[in-house]
């Protein structure tokens, strides 16, 4: 059975939390954890983020269980529904002036059976952890990302960057959008992390992979590692959606 823990953070410095996090399940065994960090300002942010994250939900919870047969096209149903979340939030800023310049990252995370689909936009990630390590499985979409693959700058050099906040793709900033989409096979992973950058940004992967592999429950987890980002200056709002694999049937001992 798979257990999970959704828990999102104003952090020490913001007055809005402009992060939205949510899990939906089908009776199927079907999950859906979806993460978004809003921007365009106090109004705009948190409207891009949680408008985002509700239609996402509608739609999958609309989903007839009479289609939902081995054969059902789930990476294409994640894809489009990011395009279609992308259409709706940039016509909705379109129609309204205060909302304009909104946009928000998004990561959208499908579990069915020993599969995982992600489909992302900006620079939230999404980790897979087991006993041996952790290993990021989404690219930043972000400006620093962009000068430390071309090897303009360190890594060390990116986590302090002035721009490393800047983000090159955003959803409901542009017409169209082509999301990123990566397939996991889930047969040797233990625990999947979906959260935030004012996780990602405060927290390097081998803390992170400390803290999820220490024997406490999972709420203690998920609630570890964001009291850890608030520890290192809590700068943004922090999120994060903490699913563990390792109890599955046919797992490994």
């Amino acid at each position: 059975m798979v257990q999970y823990e959704v828990l999102t953070d104003i952090g020490r410095k913001r007055t809005i939390n402009e992060d939205s996090a949510a899990v939906y399940t089908l009776p199927e065994g079907i999950l859906l954890a979806v993460v978004a960090d809003g921007m365009g300002g106090h109004r705009g942010g948190d409207f891009a983020s949680s408008t985002a994250i509700q239609i996402f939900g509608k739609r999958f919870k609309e989903l007839e269980t009479e289609q939902l047969d081995s054969e059902f096209p789930w990476d294409e149903w994640l894809q489009e529904s990011v395009i279609h979340v992308n259409g709706l939030l940039y016509e909705h800023a379109k129609d309204n002036e205060e909302l304009s310049g909104m946009g928000t990252t998004l990561e959208a995370v499908l579990i069915h059976g020993n599969t995982c689909f992600v489909s992302h936009i900006g620079d939230s990630r999404v980790y897979v952890l087991n006993e041996n390590g952790i290993r990021q499985v989404t690219r930043d979409h972000s400006y620093v990302n962009v000068l430390l693959e071309s090897g303009e700058i360190t890594e060390e050099e990116a986590a302090v960057h002035p721009q490393r906040n800047w983000i090159m793709r955003a959803v409901g900033s542009e017409r169209t959008i082509q999301p990123d989409f990566y397939t996991v096979e889930l047969t040797d992973v233990s625990y999947l992390l979906v959260c935030t950058d004012g996780l990602s940004n405060k927290v390097c992967k081998q803390s992170i992979s400390d803290i999820v592999l220490t024997n406490v429950s999972l709420r203690e987890k998920a609630r570890n590692l964001i009291d850890l980002a608030n520890q290192r200056g809590g700068e943004d709002n922090i999120s994060v959606i903490l699913i563990e694999l390792a109890d599955r049937e046919g797992d490994r001992p």
